[in-house]
């Protein structure tokens, strides 16, 4: 008789709590109990669509790319690992697809298969000093710090993060910790900013109601563009937050030789003023997902994992997973929101 476990999947605008069978590893498999998973923007946009689209049509997918767990059973070929370590995962480190988008598997469920399972491939041990719940955003900061890696911002540099949601205040840690300057934290809800000056940023705009080329030439001084226009002196512009009017302001305000790196997604737009990018040489970096940074975060995160918590607004039991999930599609509603899993959800 198959054990079932409890596993959230996509519906239209909503997620389904479905009962399905436990997975059983093979030879080259471990079977991990999810402690906890974050919800991620990838998560809602694919509750938006109702799942993933195909020729036949929209399929249900399991939802959960951002677990941390423990080991509850090998496959006898599985080198590296024990019973009982604590890990964290690569989404993309399976041989079955992504999990949690689009993948077979899904890691907003009490189990997570974890096929051809190899550490340093698909997982890295954590210890137990961190919280499953911290430990839950190794994904999503291996997202920051490639967009840092790819920023190569160094100490002499001045930094504007625009949206203070994980990315961007993730960013900026990992900003502060590679020794940068002066680091501004812009967005335009009050208690995100608060947040970003309690996890080091050095100062904060509420784009909202203050002109933000103004105050970047108040905190990084005046230099100019191409033709000698005034403008900040700031070296990098960081879009994590994906708003056409972010990068209209970056194209505005950039001095000459700035640095734009773009992390968040976008969506098609034809007002870019490429004129305006000529005038600053304005050089256009994208950032996607983390080629090589996925495990090489795990040791800075266990050793600032006090400050990483603070990115963390909810923590929400996988018996109330519904209303975590109506709170993440509510625009502004919260910040990080991460799903826990007591052992009576894994029994």
């Amino acid at each position: 008789m198959s054990i079932t476990m409890r596993s959230v999947h996509t519906a239209k605008d909503k997620v389904e709590v479905l009962d399905v069978e436990r997975p059983v590893p093979g030879p080259k498999d471990a079977l991990m109990r999810v402690r906890a998973c974050g919800i991620c923007g990838t998560d809602t946009f694919f509750l938006h669509l109702g799942g993933i689209p195909g020729a036949d049509g929209t399929r249900s997918i399991p939802l959960g790319h951002e677990p941390a767990g423990e080991i509850i059973e090998l496959g006898a070929e599985v080198k590296g690992l024990k019973v009982g370590d604590r890990v964290v995962v690569n989404p993309q480190g399976v041989s079955s697809g992504i999990i949690g988008c689009g993948g077979a598997h899904g890691a907003m469920s009490q189990y997570l298969l974890l096929d051809d399972c190899e550490v340093g491939r698909t997982v890295a041990v954590f210890p137990d000093t961190v919280p499953f719940d911290v430990a839950s955003l190794n994904e999503p900061m291996a997202v920051a710090r490639h967009c840092v890696n790819r920023s190569a911002a160094n100490p002499d540099d001045t930094v504007v993060v625009f949206g203070a949601g994980p990315i961007g205040l993730g960013a900026t840690i990992w900003l502060k910790l590679r020794g940068v300057r002066h680091v501004v934290v812009a967005d335009v809800i009050p208690e995100r900013l608060e947040t970003a000056l309690a996890v080091g940023a050095d100062a904060v705009i509420d784009s909202r109601t203050e002109n933000v080329t103004e105050r970047l030439t108040e905190l990084h001084g005046q230099a100019a563009n191409a033709l000698g226009q005034p403008r900040p002196g700031t070296d990098i512009y960081i879009d994590a937050a994906g708003a056409p009017a972010v990068f209209n302001t970056t194209v505005d305000s950039a001095k000459w030789g700035a640095k734009l790196v773009m992390v968040a997604v976008q969506k098609k737009s034809d007002q870019i003023d490429l004129g305006g990018m000529l005038r600053s040489e304005l050089t256009l970096i994208a950032s996607q997902g983390y080629p090589t940074e996925i495990f090489e975060v795990t040791p800075e995160l266990v050793e600032h994992h006090e400050t990483f918590a603070k990115l963390i607004s909810h923590r929400i039991p996988f018996s109330d997973v519904d209303t975590a999930f109506d709170l993440a599609l509510t625009p502004g509603a919260a910040e990080k929101i991460v799903v826990t899993f007591d052992e009576e959800d894994t029994e």
